[in-house]
C-alpha cells in the first residue's frame, strides 16, 4: 500500500526535475550554437591563410579560394625565408626582439606598480591609479607621433629603442595586476613574510611574482600580441627597412605586387609564419592560468 501511494509522487518529482531541466538544457545548446558560430568566424580566415599558403601566386587568383590546388608548400615556405638574401627572417627576428622584449619587461613593471598601487598605502596613490586609467583609455595610435617628435628630438628615431620603450609600458597592464593583487595577495602572508625578516624585494620577488603568475601571464599574453601586431608605431618610428618587424615587411611587400605578382605568394606565405608564434604562445602559457594558488596559504 506504501509503495502505491509513494510512486505517483516519485514520478511527479522525476516530471518536475525534468521540466526544470530543460530551460538550461536549450540554454547550453544555445551557447554552444553560438561559440560555435564564433569558432568558425575566427577560424575560417586561418583555414585560408593555410591553403592560400601551398598554393603559386597564379593559383591564389586561378582557383577556388577554400581549397588546395597543385599544392607545395615547402618550396612556398623556402621561397619566402630566401627572397632577398633572406630579409623575412630579419623581419622575424626583430618582432621578436620587439615583442619579446617589450611584454617581459612591460609585465614586470605591470606587477610592480600594480602591487605598489594595492598594498602601499601613499599620498597621491588614487590620482597616479587615475592617470593609468586615462592611458588605458587612450589609444596608441593619438600617441604615436608626440612620441616620434619626442625620439627624433633626442635623435633615437629609427632605432631599435624607439620602438621598444613605448612597448615596455603598459597601463591596461597595471591596472589589472592592482585589481588581481588586492584580491588574490593576502596582506596576512605579507605580515608573517615581514616578520620572518624578509625584505619588500625577497616578498615581491618569491611571494608576489608567484601568487600573481595568472595575471602576469595574461599581461605578458596580451602585450605579446600587441606589440607583434603593432603597426602604426613602427610606420611612423622606423625608415630603415633592416629594422622593421614582420607587419611593416609585409606591408612593404604588398606595396609591390603590382610590379612584382610573386611578392602576392610571398606576403600570403609570410602571413602564415607570423601567426605560428602566436599560435604556439597560447598553447604553452594557458596552462598558467589557473586560480586559487594562494589557497591554504593563510590559516584562519
Amino acid at each position: 500500500m506504501t509503495a502505491v501511494v509513494d510512486r505517483p509522487a516519485t514520478v511527479q518529482s522525476g516530471q518536475t526535475r525534468r521540466h526544470a531541466g530543460t530551460p538550461a538544457v536549450r540554454y547550453r545548446i544555445l551557447v554552444t550554437a553560438l561559440l560555435a558560430v564564433a569558432a568558425v568566424y575566427f577560424l575560417v580566415p586561418v583555414y585560408w591563410l593555410v591553403v592560400s599558403m601551398t598554393k603559386s601566386s597564379s593559383g591564389l587568383f586561378g582557383s577556388f579560394g577554400f581549397w588546395f590546388a597543385d599544392p607545395h608548400p615547402i618550396d612556398n615556405l623556402r621561397a619566402v625565408l630566401t627572397y632577398d638574401h633572406g630579409t623575412y627572417l630579419r623581419w622575424f627576428a626583430n618582432s621578436v626582439l620587439y615583442a619579446l622584449v617589450g611584454g617581459v619587461v612591460a609585465t614586470l613593471l605591470a606587477a610592480a606598480a600594480g602591487y605598489g598601487l594595492a598594498k602601499f598605502s601613499f599620498r597621491g596613490r588614487e590620482a597616479v591609479f587615475n592617470v593609468v586609467l586615462a592611458g588605458v583609455l587612450i589609444p596608441g595610435t593619438a600617441l604615436a607621433l608626440p612620441l616620434y617628435l619626442m625620439f627624433a628630438k633626442v635623435g633615437m628615431s629609427n632605432t631599435y629603442w624607439s620602438v621598444l620603450l613605448p612597448s615596455m609600458v603598459s597601463p591596461f597592464g597595471v591596472y589589472l595586476c592592482r585589481i588581481y593583487a588586492t584580491a588574490a595577495v593576502p596582506d596576512g602572508l605579507l605580515e608573517a613574510a615581514r616578520i620572518d625578516g624578509a625584505s619588500e624585494l625577497g616578498i615581491f620577488r618569491r611571494i608576489v611574482l608567484r601568487i600573481m603568475s595568472p595575471a602576469l601571464v595574461t599581461v605578458f599574453l596580451f602585450q605579446f600580441v600587441a606589440i607583434w601586431n603593432n603597426f602604426f608605431l613602427p610606420l611612423v618610428m622606423l625608415s630603415d627597412s633592416k629594422l622593421y618587424p614582420i607587419t611593416l615587411g609585409l606591408t612593404s611587400w604588398f606595396g609591390y605586387t603590382d610590379r612584382q605578382p610573386v611578392l602576392y605568394q610571398y606576403t600570403v606565405g609570410g602571413a602564415f609564419l607570423s601567426v605560428l608564434p602566436l599560435m604556439v604562445l597560447m598553447v604553452v602559457l594557458q596552462r598558467y592560468w589557473r586560480t586559487g594558488l594562494t589557497e591554504g596559504s593563510v590559516k584562519a
